[in-house]
Formats: C-alpha cells, structure tokens, sequence
C-alpha cells in the first residue's frame, strides 16, 4: 500500500453509485465496493441485503490527500445522495443503504463535523441529515461480480436509470475536479 494515500470508509445507498462517481474524481487512487458497519464477519451480499447484519453497502476509497482532500471528497460525497432519509436512498430501502461515514482517526471525524455543519449551516438540503458518524472498524470488500459494476454492466436498467443520472450531475458539478 502507497503511504502517502489515505483511506476513507463511506456509505450513501447502493455501492455501485458511489463507486462510479469516485472512479471519476481526480485524485482517487482505488475504489472497492464491500460491506462495513455491521456485526457479522465476512458477510456476502445476500446476507447484508436481509437487512439483519448491520452493514452498510459502503466503499473504501484510497486517495491521494496531495490531489484530493478529505473535505473536498465529503463535499462530492454530500451532493451525490441524499443524507436526510433514514435508511434509503429512493427505491433502496433498509439499513444497509443509510448514510453514513466511518472516519478513520480524529482528523477525519472533525473534518466530518466541519463538513456536516458547513452543508447544514448553508441549508444545501430541505431536512436534517442524518448521516452517521461512527468509527471505522473493519470493511469486508464485496464478491468479486460487484466490483466495477457499472463499468461493466452499463446497459443494466438500474445502471441507466440511478447510476446514470447521478454520474451526470456529478460530472456536470464538479467538472474542474474529474480525471483527465
């Protein structure tokens, strides 16, 4: 591992919409897809999508804090899902599609806070968040299938119509901050 890379742990609905608009943001070295949260070791997808494990569909994002910073990837993060709807994100519903962040250190939980404040204090969103900030603790990278999801299955009709849109307005908003 690079040492010079940082880590962030972040879930905000589907992992396969995260993955897709970080793949895209300059200054992200490596994006994976995987469970985190919850209380089971290794769990597959089936078991997380229960409901009943604790996880959050999440990505582990490694990053070059030289290029990207751990605000500017939260301010990104705050745009593309909606953090004031208690576990879902539009048809995704349960736990497992909460928002959530699990910083790793103290530096990442007070950028968290300033970041949240910030978003909160400017009213970019109609109702509270109610993204949670917790302590990372382990992330279990998912099957191999949902790895680059959507770089692989463009035609699916979930990647058309979530996937999609959201990469649109990402790249559309943040057109200074995409890879070359």
């Amino acid at each position: 591992m690079d040492l010079s890379l940082e880590t962030a742990t972040l879930a905000g609905g589907c992992f396969w919409c995260l993955e897709a608009v970080f793949n895209d943001l300059r200054g992200v070295e490596t994006v994976t897809s995987g469970y985190t949260g919850g209380s089971l070791a290794d769990p597959s997808y089936e078991q997380v999508c229960t409901g009943d494990t604790g996880h959050a569909e999440a990505v582990q994002i490694q990053f070059d804090p030289q290029l990207l910073s751990f605000h500017d990837l939260l301010t990104v993060f705050f745009t593309i899902h909606d953090p004031t709807t208690l576990n879902r994100q539009g048809n995704d519903i349960g736990p497992q599609y909460r928002s959530a962040i699990f910083y790793h250190g103290e530096a990442q939980r007070e950028t968290a806070r300033q970041v949240m404040q910030e978003i909160e204090a400017a009213r970019m969103w109609e109702r509270a968040l109610v993204t949670e900030l917790v302590p990372f603790q382990a992330f279990y990278p998912a099957e191999d299938y949902y790895q680059e999801y959507f770089q692989h299955n463009r035609a699916q009709p979930y990647c058309q119509f979530v996937i999609v849109p959201k990469l649109t307005k990402f790249r559309k908003q943040f057109v200074e901050r995409l890879k070359k």
